[in-house]
């Protein structure tokens, strides 16, 4: 099994979100500021090539889609750009070009998804709303349609069904739903599915409810579409089978998780405050948690820190020795008393996990959807982290054992 490729684009500042180009040779970034930078693959290290600068407000999502190689970017600001590249008029070489897109919402947008046909995409705002974004060409701008009935509360993740209509978006109201994005002139009447027939814009498919009342932090839809996924700020994931019905939910005494994606059509990676990636399988006869792509106890039995993945990051850490012995004891478990193996001046902050900190994302980067063999995590450590997701630490070893709640079935 390969280990994890672990690589600091910050050492001060957390990586927001981050997308690659469809070959994995570019990638895109937002480090907390209202700037995309662009970084280039050298050997066994990222390059600083190019920055987007339009935004005025710090970028809150980016999204690189694979066939046209055209960049979303979302931000505070209200607003949100598509990035094209054309030549120079001047010199001839390629340079990245913003076009408008008229949002129409009067808060922050907070995430932004292409469809899978790469002609609109989703942007999530906090004014209650998702803009449904499609191109036009006499304006040589990117109109929207709201979505808006029945979001009560901020739109914090969407994601788009293959068949490039519907979506599901999670908020801040503690619910999931599943929305119908029918565009008449740009998409064709989709076929009959499990979430529905008939399906004009802002048709409600399906809403959901997180099992304690916490936020929903990121949705997904299975690679089939006849699933969807999401994770809530009540450290749980919910399954939902419409065709069932069935939903069934994970609940864990751990950190929230924020963000997941599909990796098979039974099988789920999802990340979050914990600071590790888990791993989630099952079927329509029930989920379970079944490890972790992270291995802390094996390097916490070694006595040392991670080699080959730097010291730890001071971002969002107290640099204070008395607090680093209560966080570690209270959070990971870990004894920093005076004396013992693991109390040292170099890695008493440090935890036995790879990202020290956050995770804010975890997206696909090697095969197709379906059979995904690699994710990629960023995290407010300022971390990128490729994941071999064949690479699964039972749950003995990775310190989650007895944390971990039943599932339960609605």
């Amino acid at each position: 099994m390969a280990p994890p490729e672990a690589f600091s684009l910050s050492q001060q500042t957390p990586v927001t979100c981050h997308a690659f180009n469809a070959d994995r040779t570019q990638l895109a970034v937002s480090l907390n500021s209202s700037d995309v930078l662009i970084y280039a693959r050298e050997g066994n290290d990222w390059k600083h090539i190019e920055t987007l600068s339009e935004h005025d407000k710090p970028v809150t999502s980016i999204d690189w889609a694979p066939k046209s190689n055209r960049i979303v970017t979302s931000a505070q600001d209200r607003n949100a750009y598509v990035w094209q590249q054309t030549p120079d008029p001047q010199t001839g070489h390629l340079i990245w070009k913003p076009t408008l897109v008229l949002l129409r919402i009067n808060r922050a947008a907070t995430y932004v998804r292409w469809s899978p046909k790469e002609d609109k995409f989703a942007v999530a705002s906090g004014a209650r709303a998702i803009a449904i974004c499609s191109f036009d060409p006499e304006g040589d701008w990117w109109v929207s349609r709201l979505l808006k009935k029945p979001i009560r509360s901020t739109v914090l993740s969407v994601d788009w069904h293959p068949n490039n209509v519907l979506l599901a978006a999670g908020s801040a109201d503690m619910k999931a739903r599943v929305f119908s994005a029918y565009i008449k002139d740009v998409d064709k009447r989709p076929g009959p599915s499990v979430w529905g027939e008939k399906l004009p814009f802002n048709t409600i498919c399906g809403e959901y409810a997180s099992p304690a009342g916490g936020w929903v932090h990121d949705v997904a839809f299975s690679p089939s579409g006849d699933v969807l996924a999401f994770a809530s700020h009540d450290s749980s994931i919910t399954v939902v089978y419409p065709g069932g019905p069935a939903v069934y939910s994970i609940k864990m005494s751990i950190l929230p998780l924020v963000t997941l994606t599909w990796t098979t059509e039974e099988s789920i990676v999802a990340a979050g405050h914990d600071c590790q990636p888990l791993v989630f399988a099952g079927n329509q006869g029930g989920w379970e948690i079944v490890g972790g792509l992270d291995d802390p106890q094996s390097n916490k039995a070694s006595g040392g820190s991670r080699s080959g993945f730097g010291g730890a990051s001071p971002v969002g850490r107290l640099n204070s020795a008395a607090f680093n012995t209560f966080r570690n004891a209270a959070e990971r478990g870990i004894s920093n008393v005076p004396g013992s193996p693991t109390a040292s001046s170099s890695n008493e902050s440090e935890l036995y996990t790879v990202h020290q900190n956050t995770i804010t994302s975890v997206r696909p980067y090697d095969g197709v959807p379906g059979n995904v063999t690699r994710v990629s995590t960023s995290g407010v450590d300022g971390k990128l982290v490729v994941w071999d997701v064949s690479a699964v630490t039972p749950i003995s070893a990775t310190g989650l054992a007895g944390k971990l709640g039943k599932m339960q079935l609605r």
